[in-house]
């Protein structure tokens, strides 16, 4: 390296940053505000700083249209009024970080650093947001029973409607793009007060965060790129590659798996299968109609790709992928449609912002021809993902004439000779940016460090030991973390033996929320039937004297309690345990070992349908009726969310 060319390129980097700083300082505001989220009370325990930050919609014209970002700083616990800040960069680009505040909030970082989360121009909280429903009409269109040409057309529609509300509301779509972004980050730097800060970036943020820190390497700490995007000239055109190849990993580590492979027997040969059959015959699941008003989804071929695809971005969801491709395979209805909440996650985030972005400055550094040669090579596969390859059309039609104007390539060149540190993660199943992207992105530093977590997906590093690698690696950032680290977590955990019922997840759903309106009544009902079999078998073993019918009603109600109490009480601990094992398993069910639990199920709604017919039958021989009819009640009110969280097993 020659330090007076290094010299050179640190003395441009600030006599740029001064210029920028001294043209645009009064162009650029920060107010405080209230809580995003005034309605939720535990917030306000929280040290945090809510505000927005105004900036120029376009830097090239400073005087012209301001937009706003949304900002949330967490302080540190510490209550340090000079700690040092970790920027988080969120990935899509359009996904957004404030309404994510709550993985944040205990954080380790925080305990001595300052958490800034923002809104990225376009997304979330920030004004103007730019078409934020768009997700939700793909999710529409991905639902229908066509093919995938029409859903092309349909999304491209969708795309250019939203291009024209942008431009008919004023809208600079052009200045909605990583560099634009970077002289945000380095506005809020200033704005906050903040010297230099740690920047931590992920997925597309990964790209964001270089394009700040090519901009404004004086702005920097120590970097953190998890999940990265090494070469954005290979993004899409080698989509299908990263998908196949970590799908791979999947089925060789089924295969090598004795239980695995013996309930998944040649696993990758029933994947093939399963798409040639839903091209032939897709597949209508039902939907509750909180996420889809028609109240069903049919998968097609290219959707069951898209789903595997996105499953692989999650550790635990890649740990049920052999048992999804066997209820695929089985054309399981009730359970799928239990995974369109999960699916209809992926387009979750702001897809105006998305194209504003991935048309500026991504699609046009790929080739489509180069797609289609790279998904040549897995014939299978009958073509890439269409998902992925549509947006080519698409932003053909958004560039249009200006085709030339809209594309952009940034110079990351001066990286390499950045002095600050940089963590990169990388996950061994991940999809979209395979691990030996975090290979190529450490070679563009000096100072860079590779943590693999090999059975991890996307962003490893939002984990309970991402957590620790980070926050270790912030708090002294010249200190190699440990490459293994994640090896104590290094196993899969194929979930087989899973006795199918699609209720288990709604009443996982149900009782997670903690609504007191639901909890309360089970509560009493559960307490009462306890009550009722310790009184009244107390009463029973003392032999008092009581006729035959009140003796036969008490003991048919102390069998109906205990079956219902041993169900509800043995139901909840198998949804806890099964959760603390593999949440995602609970969409389909739970492990055999708890069939006993449906069986008691039975029972209990048969003694409790007789002990209902014989108290009503005998009620003018019976003693303390009112006290009866409170435990049959209570019986019934178990039975009713039995049945309406569809857990029976008939």
């Amino acid at each position: 390296m020659n330090p007076k060319r290094n010299s050179i390129i640190v003395f441009v980097a600030f006599f740029i940053a001064a210029i920028f700083n001294t043209a645009n300082a009064q162009n650029v505001t920060f107010e405080e505000t209230g809580s995003f989220y005034e309605h939720i009370e535990s917030l306000n325990k929280e040290n945090i700083k809510w505000g927005g930050l105004k900036v120029p919609e376009n830097w090239d014209k400073p005087e012209a249209r301001k937009i706003q970002l949304a900002v949330s700083v967490l302080r540190n616990k510490a209550g340090n009024e000079n700690a040092e800040a970790v920027v988080f960069i969120a990935g899509g680009p359009g996904e957004k970080s404030v309404e994510n505040l709550w993985s944040w909030l205990d954080h380790p970082l925080r305990e001595t650093k300052d958490v800034v989360l923002f809104d990225i121009r376009g997304t979330g909280l920030s004004k103007p947001r730019l078409c934020k429903d768009l997700g939700e009409e793909f999710f529409k269109i991905l639902a229908k029973d066509q093919s995938s040409a029409e859903d092309e057309v349909q999304k491209l529609a969708a795309v250019l409607d939203c291009k024209e509300s942008l431009i008919d509301r004023g809208i600079d779509i052009e200045a909605y793009n990583s560099a634009s972004i970077a002289k945000d980050i380095h506005a809020l730097k200033d704005a906050l007060s903040y010297k230099k800060w740690h920047v931590y970036g992920v997925s597309y943020g990964t790209y964001m965060s270089q394009v700040y820190a090519s901009m404004f390497p004086q702005d920097i700490t120590s970097l953190i790129l998890d999940s990265s995007i090494s070469d954005i000239n290979e993004y899409y055109e080698k989509n299908t590659s990263n998908y196949m190849q970590s799908l791979s990993k999947v089925f060789a580590a089924c295969e090598n798996d004795a239980d695995c492979n013996a309930s998944y027997p040649n696993i990758e040969a029933m994947y093939y299968d399963v798409i040639a059959d839903l091209k032939e015959n897709p597949l209508t699941v039902p939907v509750s109609k909180d996420f889809l008003e028609s109240g069903e989804f049919t998968f097609n071929s290219e959707d069951f790709k898209i789903a595997i695809q996105q499953a692989l971005y999650n550790k635990q969801l890649v740990e049920v992928l052999p048992l999804l491709i066997n209820e695929f395979k089985n054309r399981n209805e009730t359970v799928l449609g239990n995974l369109i909440p999960s699916f209809s996650s992926m387009l979750a985030m702001d897809f105006g912002m998305y194209y504003c972005v991935s048309c500026n400055e991504t699609i046009p550094n790929n080739s489509v021809k180069d797609f289609e040669k790279d998904a040549a090579k897995y014939s299978k596969l009958a073509g890439g993902l269409a998902f992925y390859k549509s947006d080519f059309k698409i932003c053909d039609a958004w560039k249009g004439a200006a085709a030339d104007s809209l594309l952009v390539q940034h110079n990351l060149s001066n990286l390499k000779e950045a002095s600050y540190p940089v963590l990169v993660f990388a996950g061994g199943f991940d999809p979209i940016t395979p691990a030996a992207n975090g290979s190529a992105i450490v070679k563009k530093f000096k100072n860079g460090y590779k943590v693999e977590a090999s059975t991890y997906g996307h962003v490893p590093s939002i984990s309970a030991i991402g957590d620790e690698v980070v926050t270790s690696f912030v708090n002294d950032p010249s200190k190699a973390p440990e490459a293994s680290v994640f090896e104590s977590d290094a196993s899969i955990a194929m979930v087989q033996g899973i006795t199918t019922n699609k209720g288990v997840a709604n009443m996982g759903t149900a009782l997670s929320q903690l609504d007191p309106l639901l909890l309360f009544p089970i509560a009493l009902a559960i307490g009462l039937m306890i009550s009722f079999i310790i009184a009244h078998g107390i009463r029973l073993a003392k032999q008092q004297k009581m006729q035959l019918s009140d003796k036969v009603i008490r003991i048919m109600n102390i069998v109906t309690s205990t079956l219902g109490v041993i169900t509800f009480v043995g139901l909840t601990f198998a949804l806890l345990d099964t959760s603390g094992t593999n949440m995602f398993a609970l969409a389909f069910g739970l492990p055999e070992r708890y069939d006993f639990l449906f069986m008691l199920m039975i029972a209990f709604v048969v003694v409790l349908a007789i002990s209902t017919l014989y108290f009503f039958a005998s009620m003018k021989k019976l003693k303390d009726r009112s006290i009866l009819f409170s435990v049959i009640f209570s019986n019934l009110l178990i039975a009713s969310y039995f049945l309406y969280w569809e857990v029976f097993p008939f």
